[in-house]
């Protein structure tokens, strides 16, 4: 089979969302194949988050089309039940900015809730494959902890297991080190670096130019509701072709006074 006959895990065609009368997101157009790394970067409002949260079903868009694996498309010109949001969590999980782990359960609860109830993992097999992938990112020890006990970055690596425990087909990252300290994105990023090698496909809305650049198979720059420009990351970084990609990287990049 040839490159262009492949199937791509992941198509997005003129997706638009607005709040209010606030148009988020313009006509977003992606694809995604599998084991990619789509790294999403722009200024704060651009609609990357919205992204995120359609391929998820956190949001509902109010046109366009998802389509995993050639179909069928979910149109959201039509009418969106909770069966199609249910379809799109169990091809993707998301890891959150925030963390979002439930505070009064336990590290081993927070990550087996979701196997047991979405996937009907059996409860053992389910705890058996959490300490398994706490275990990779150092922190069986924590399985009986509450996050209240974690630090920041413990809390993410929670949050990237939880999302591994369901086995999805995308893994989907909302800036997930821009609430940590600086000492503690390494331990973040070094998971996520493991993952892309491991072939895990991956679409991540990030500032950390360094991760996309050593990690990304395209960049994408949203600016305005709209994918401004793609490319490969040495592309986009060192010859950006839009006036105001370039405008973005030179205020992110450029050294603090």
């Amino acid at each position: 089979m040839s490159p262009s006959e492949i199937i791509p895990l992941l198509e997005v065609k003129g997706l638009r969302k607005s709040f209010g009368a606030h148009e988020v997101l313009k006509s977003i157009d992606l694809t995604v194949h599998r084991g990619d790394v789509v790294t999403i970067i722009g200024p704060s409002g651009s609609g990357k988050t919205t992204v995120l949260r359609s391929l998820n079903g956190l949001e509902i868009p109010d046109g366009g089309e998802i389509i995993f694996d050639g179909g069928p498309d979910l149109d959201f010109a039509l009418p969106i039940g909770k069966e199609h949001r249910y379809a799109l969590r169990n091809r993707s999980a998301m890891v959150f900015q925030n963390y979002n782990l439930f505070p009064n359960r336990t590290v081993l609860q927070n990550i087996v809730e979701g196997p047991i109830q979405v996937k009907k993992t059996p409860r053992e097999q389910a705890v058996a494959e959490a300490e398994e992938l706490l275990d990779r990112v150092g922190l069986r020890e924590k399985r009986d902890a509450y996050p209240s006990q974690l630090s920041g970055g413990q809390q993410q690596r929670v949050g990237i297991v939880r999302a591994l425990a369901l086995k999805p087909d995308l893994l989907l990252f909302d800036e997930p080190t821009s609430a940590l300290d600086p000492e503690l994105v390494g331990d973040v990023l070094q998971v996520m670096k493991e993952l892309a090698a491991e072939g895990w496909t991956m679409v991540v809305v990030t500032h950390e130019i360094s991760f996309a650049r050593q990690v990304a198979d395209e960049v994408l720059f949203v600016d305005g509701g709209v994918i401004a420009e793609r490319g490969k990351p040495e592309q986009i970084f060192t010859a950006p072709t839009e006036a105001r990609t370039a405008k973005f990287l030179d205020r992110l990049l450029r050294p603090l006074h």
